[in-house]
């Protein structure tokens, strides 16, 4: 795959260093990682790299940005970064055909998607994961209903406009769902209002 095809995410590079701040003490000393929706692949590279421990397998259901996670992954010297994969994580069955993994990986996809999807891929998830298993999930959430910045909430009504399926997904909705599929949910408070849930199968 030619380097051409990479994407480049500011975003994406700011928030590499305080995500991996979190993990570094959670993540598991060997294993499977698996990450959804990986978009550009920068991700993809830090972490595999920061973990080499684990083998870490790309995934996004936009072939662009499957070309551009191989761009990427071409670049870097990660031998335990497995090529990308397609996968649709908001359609059931995923589990099945690629768990288990002892560490799932999800950053910024739930404000796009329905809750009908958001309901599909935590239950998939809950399944994915091998006992002891972590899910890391990190993006914009509502707290207790309401975005917690103007900036959030300007970003969470345009998302509204465009789809009124879509948008910010209350912190407290996931808990409560992990939770009563059997996972353990601890939440942290990240920079410009993120959150990261650490939700763990018991081992």
């Amino acid at each position: 795959m030619s380097v051409s095809a990479k994407m480049d995410a500011p975003a994406a590079t700011r928030n590499i260093a305080p995500i991996l701040e979190v993990l570094l003490p959670q993540v598991p000393q060997k294993g499977r990682a698996l990450e959804i929706a990986s978009g550009t692949g920068q991700h993809a590279v830090a972490f595999a790299r920061a973990f080499p421990q684990l083998q870490w397998q790309p995934t996004d259901v936009d072939p662009e940005r499957l070309a551009s996670i191989a761009g990427w992954r071409a670049e870097a010297s990660a031998p335990n970064l497995l090529p990308p994969l397609p996968l649709n994580a908001c359609l059931p069955g995923w589990a099945r055909r690629h768990g288990p993994v002892d560490l799932l990986y999800l950053v910024n996809l739930t404000h796009l998607i329905s809750d009908a999807d958001l309901a599909v891929l935590l239950d998939e998830a809950a399944q994915v994961l091998a006992p002891g298993g972590l899910f890391a999930l990190y993006g914009p959430f509502l707290r207790d209903g309401i975005a917690t910045s103007d900036g959030d909430l300007a970003f969470d009504t345009s998302l509204r406009a465009q789809d009124r399926e879509i948008g910010y997904k209350d912190i407290a909705v996931i808990h409560d769902v992990m939770g009563a599929l059997g996972l353990s949910v601890e939440v942290r408070e990240m920079p410009a209002n993120n959150v990261m849930a650490l939700i763990r199968r018991p081992g």
